[in-house]
């Protein structure tokens, strides 16, 4: 348990440094990620989830 709220910490400080650091430009990209379609959002999360999972697999093995 400790070891998944370590990760979770990591993955929160990823996901806020654009946030704090360039938050002019996040808002940019979020008006352009809320004209996309559904479709393409839902193939990007799943790449993004299929290389995290293939992160995972690397550094356990």
């Amino acid at each position: 348990m400790k070891f998944f709220l370590c990760v979770l910490g990591m993955v929160m400080i990823v996901e806020g440094l654009p946030y704090f650091g360039f938050p002019g430009n996040m808002k940019e990209m979020m008006k352009k990620v809320l004209e996309l379609p559904d479709d393409t959002l839902r193939k990007f999360g799943l790449a993004l989830m299929a290389a995290g999972l293939l992160l995972v697999y690397l550094g356990k093995t």
